[in-house]
């Protein structure tokens, strides 16, 4: 069975359903160096924030085959690293959505209302109603940083309560915002316009400290910002500044650039309402995250393919399910450029025509690669690292796609391009069998299993012949046969499918035919 190390604390839920399918440990409050130890002896790491999974952890990872980690931020695993060494990441990202989407809008009303230093006033003997006067929500001007998931649901609860939405997103299109009743907005334009801002994007290279003093500074006086995404977007020092002089009105923090945040200065501060990182402390929350990433890690480790991957192409399941089948003709038509190619190859095109071209058809084209990598590649090669194995190796992908159908309804056609020559394969999907259907100048029809023996002769008389008598006399079992030509007595191909392969002092003596160019024996 697989094994799998659980490093933070998830659901038991999530645990039981792990158990079902593979051998857990739990081992919680680890050291680097003890991780670093025993992470060669499992196949799959789950963990939450507190464990961190650098480059060592993963290249001593031997066996890794999935890191899952049991929520939305992943700037605790070195994600490139993983990517190198072929191993997959999987992430959590709707289990705690609408737990963080409801603490956001806590923060929101708490920050609006004074609730926490109304709270502790009261409770302290003091009866303050004038000290607290609030602010209402309704026709304010909620700015959302990154509509994601969270982002979506914020924003909907927003405007229930009255709130005019904008937003800021790179990735989001204005057909999108407009039928979530927002309107988009470049993020300059945001922190001027809004009344309050909240925060919903990862801790990146771009996001971090997003929000600094310049940006502070640029921002509309009064505002309120509130941050349940991650520590590090905000840069504290400035926001402490911009509290202290007026700038912004107030900040509600669940999270912080370090945690516990120990002598923060903001902690002093009236103004600021926090909480020590509970955006998805909630007990269905937990529930819902451990399951959905054990479920992942449970599809990677039997071999299928997770719904949420941050380094690997995954199409979402309703194109999944039109895709998958053209997986074997895509695996198919990498084997066998492998093995006929015979050249160094710098540049290969990978055609999508007919339907699946209106699909997203990166899942294909990784597995393609793959299957074409590992017959040359020392290090391990999947879906995962394939693109960046190509490139190291120096070869340029180039993926195009047409949705106007051909002679066949859908096609996966591969040019490559060596040094001296053009090599190139196309494959199909026929009553639900992959096949191979084309191979240079020549139609074929290969199912893509088993082994063959090809041969390039003169289309003559008598070569084939020659080829079977000299493979009965060898004892060698023909199961099928196919011939493909350019045009009548120019230049032949033929496929033969045989039991065994061949071996080369057989192959040397079909060489030695009159009219044959060349003989190959290829397993698929």
């Amino acid at each position: 069975m697989s094994r799998v190390l659980v490093a933070d604390p998830i659901a038991e839920a999530g645990i039981n359903r792990l158990r079902e399918h593979a051998e857990v440990d739990v081992e919680l409050k680890q050291s680097p160096a003890a991780l670093v130890g025993r992470i060669a002896d499992y196949d799959a790491l789950i963990v939450r924030s507190e464990t961190r999974v650098d480059a060592r952890v993963i290249d001593a990872g031997s066996r890794l085959k999935v890191i899952g980690r049991a929520g939305a931020g992943v700037d605790n695993i070195d994600v490139d690293a993983a990517t190198r060494a072929g191993v997959l990441v999987v992430n959590a990202p709707s289990g705690n959505t609408i737990a963080a989407a409801e603490h956001t809008m806590a923060m929101m009303l708490a920050l609006a209302r004074h609730i926490p230093q109304a709270d502790q006033a009261v409770k302290a003997g003091r009866w303050e109603r004038s000290r607290f006067l609030g602010t209402e929500l309704r026709d304010k001007v909620l700015g959302v940083v990154g509509l994601g998931s969270i982002g979506r649901e914020v924003a909907h609860r927003a405007q229930a309560f009255g709130m005019r939405v904008i937003a800021s997103d790179p990735m989001l299109s204005e057909e999108r915002a407009s039928q979530l009743n927002v309107k988009l907005v470049p993020f300059e334009e945001l922190m001027a316009e809004a009344d309050l801002v909240t925060l919903h994007v990862p801790l990146t290279r771009e996001t971090h400290h997003l929000i600094d003093a310049r940006v502070l500074a640029r921002a509309k006086q009064g505002l309120r910002l509130i941050n349940v995404a991650r520590g590090g977007i905000v840069d504290e020092s400035a926001l402490r500044d911009a509290l202290r002089d007026g700038q912004v009105a107030g900040a509600a923090l669940d999270v912080f650039e370090q945690e516990p945040p120990g002598e923060n200065p903001l902690l002093s501060l009236p103004q600021v309402v926090t909480t020590p990182h509970l955006g998805a402390s909630t007990e269905e929350a937990q529930i819902s995250v451990a399951l959905e990433i054990s479920d992942q890690v449970i599809a990677v480790l039997d071999g299928g393919l997770p719904r949420f991957a941050l380094n690997a192409p995954v199409a979402l399941p309703e194109a999944m399910a039109f895709l998958r089948p053209f997986i074997p003709v895509a695996e198919g038509i990498g084997r066998f450029y492998a093995q006929v190619g015979r050249q160094p190859t710098s540049r290969l095109e990978v055609h999508y025509t007919g339907e699946i071209a209106t699909y997203d058809c990166s899942v294909l084209t990784a597995a393609l690669l793959t299957a074409f990598l590992t017959r040359f590649s020392a290090e391990r090669v999947n879906p995962v690292n394939a693109r960046t194995v190509a490139a190291a190796q120096g070869i340029t992908l180039v993926e195009q796609r047409d949705a106007r159908a051909s002679e066949f309804a859908n096609l996966i056609s591969l040019q490559a391009t060596g040094d001296h020559a053009e090599t190139r394969v196309g494959g199909t999907l026929l009553l639900n069998e992959p096949h191979i259907v084309t191979f240079n100048d020549f139609r074929i029809d290969l199912v893509p299993y088993g082994t063959f023996l090809m041969s390039w002769h003169a289309d003559r008389p008598g070569i084939i012949g020659a080829i079977g008598t000299l493979l009965g006399q060898k004892n060698i079992n023909i199961a099928s046969m196919q011939v493909g030509r350019d045009r009548p007595r120019g230049d032949a191909v033929m496929i033969l499918s045989v039991d065994d392969p061949v071996p080369e002092s057989i192959q040397a003596d079909i060489r030695r035919i009159p009219g044959m160019a060349d003989v190959l024996t290829v397993t698929l």
